[in-house]
């Protein structure tokens, strides 16, 4: 399996060659793509899936319903994962970060997240703010201190991220998580019968967080969104 940290971009530039076009991924897609990730579903399970969805397109013999996102593809990924998972093909889990990593790469980007973290401490609602200086703080001497240790790091992260979160959820008028809950519900109406409500939760979940975050010009803060 390719490196865990190009999993999203893989998946993207994937989905962008089967379907002849740059098209952006939207929101959902990318809350998509994330919940495959913390699923634990190899990055060439995802690929087998999209590349499954647009072979079965192809010989439809009317197309005139596009394969426009990644939603489509989800029941074909999930099977594909399924049957890696029968064969016991020994793919790593793209939860698992790479312990090749350079050290001086890793710090810059635990600096970059602490100064975009305090660069949007004003913006945050007044309840956040101590934590989000706090986080700053804590991804400083990360980078300064930080170790070979990639898993043990990225669980330290994925501590700061989930407090952030919670607290953001908390603190965020409830306008502003309705309505997040609303267009994720929207654009989740084309997939909820090739989908379980489990992955729809999840689904829903994600893309509430992500907005959240691009609320307040948070960044993610796991070494899986290093680029």
């Amino acid at each position: 399996m390719e490196n865990y940290f190009n999993y999203f971009t893989d998946i993207e530039e994937h989905f962008q060659r089967r379907r002849c076009t740059i098209l952006l991924l939207s929101t959902l897609d990318w809350a998509l793509i994330e919940t495959w990730k913390d699923a634990g579903i190899p990055l060439e399970a995802v690929l087998r899936g999209i590349d499954s969805t647009f072979d079965k397109w192809e010989k439809r013999p009317s197309k005139t319903r596009k394969v426009n996102a990644l939603g489509f593809c989800a029941q074909e990924v999930l099977a594909a994962a399924e049957e890696m998972k029968e064969a016991e093909v020994g793919a790593a889990r793209p939860g698992k970060p790479d312990s090749t990593l350079p050290a001086d790469e890793v710090a810059a980007y635990l600096e970059r997240n602490a100064k975009l973290v305090d660069n949007s401490r004003a913006g945050l609602p007044h309840a956040v703010q101590q934590l989000a200086t706090e986080t700053a703080a804590t991804l400083r001497d990360l980078a300064t201190h930080s170790s070979s240790n990639f898993e043990d790091l990225e669980r330290r992260l994925t501590v700061l991220e989930d407090k952030l979160l919670a607290a953001l959820l908390a603190a965020t008028p409830d306008e502003a998580i309705i309505a997040a809950r609303t267009d994720a519900d929207r654009e989740l109406a084309a997939y909820r019968r090739t989908m379980s409500a489990a992955q729809i939760d999840q689904l829903q979940k994600q893309y509430v967080y992500k907005r959240l975050l691009e609320r307040y010009g948070l960044p993610r803060l796991s070494l899986f969104y290093m680029q």
